[in-house]
């Protein structure tokens, strides 16, 4: 179904548009197979949570972006699903917070690298990395989401990441940085391991971090280190598992009508 086929008043449109960009995004070359499957993974666990942002997730957004402001050298991570998903709205999350942004892939081609580039660039994303950098390899990871520039995530001290891997994310806690993952499943690795869990749809978090950004801008540097002091990522995740388990518990109860 094309974008202009799809009315507005569908009851499924954002889900809808939101699958139409990766398609788009698998057709330009942005996206691969494997990410179409780790997307319809992630709607599974939104539908539970009702299609929406929680105070959980808001709370992990906050933290998210107080991190990002208080880095020396924040990253922002992107992968294929990110980039066609929310290429503008990393562009002004980046703006906002000074991160650089930086192209890293499992399923890594060259090629590939370069076609997100472009993506973004096209889209006014600032502080990217450029895939000629000089590069090398974070230590424990073999796969190749382990190449990473030199200037960018492998100096980072805080990296935000979306729709990932779990090993990558371990590998990066183990190197000392601060990890804030986008992750629907609160079950993964990579939502375990996370300094920062955001269980929340990739768009609507990074969203919700631009608006959150564009508050704490002004905040000083006491108030921002205050509101990571205050969080506490076990009982976000825990938070996130109570919503899940009481949306079907109430489905049970009910037949969700």
């Amino acid at each position: 179904m094309a974008h202009d086929k799809i009315p507005k008043s569908h009851p499924r449109y954002k889900s809808l548009m939101i699958r139409e960009k990766l398609v788009e995004g698998f057709r330009r070359g942005l996206v691969v197979p494997q990410g179409l499957i780790a997307h319809g993974r992630g709607e599974a666990f939104d539908y539970i949570l009702g299609e929406r942002t929680h105070w959980f997730a808001l709370e992990a957004e906050r933290a998210a972006v107080a991190a990002l402001l208080l880095a020396e050298r924040p990253v922002i991570s992107v992968n294929g699903n990110y980039a066609a998903l929310a290429a503008r709205e990393i562009g002004e999350l980046a703006r906002l917070t000074g991160a650089l942004v930086e192209v890293n892939l499992f399923h890594r081609t060259e090629d590939r690298v370069r076609r997100i580039y472009g993506h973004l660039k096209d889209h006014g994303v600032p502080n990217l990395m450029d895939p000629e950098c000089e590069k090398t390899h974070i230590p424990g990871l073999e796969s190749m989401r382990g190449i990473v520039c030199v200037e960018g995530l492998y100096k980072a001290d805080v990296v935000l990441l979306a729709i990932e891997d779990g090993d990558r994310t371990e590998a990066f806690v183990a190197a000392g940085k601060a990890v804030a993952a986008i992750d629907l499943n609160p079950f993964s690795r990579t939502a375990q391991k996370a300094t920062i869990t955001i269980v929340d749809e990739a768009i609507r978090a990074t969203r919700n971090m631009i608006a959150i950004a564009r508050d704490l801008k002004g905040k000083s540097r006491e108030e921002l280190e205050s509101i990571i002091r205050s969080y506490d990522n076990r009982r976000i995740l825990s938070a996130a598992f109570k919503a899940m388990l009481d949306r079907l518990s109430y489905a049970v109860e009910r037949g969700f009508l």
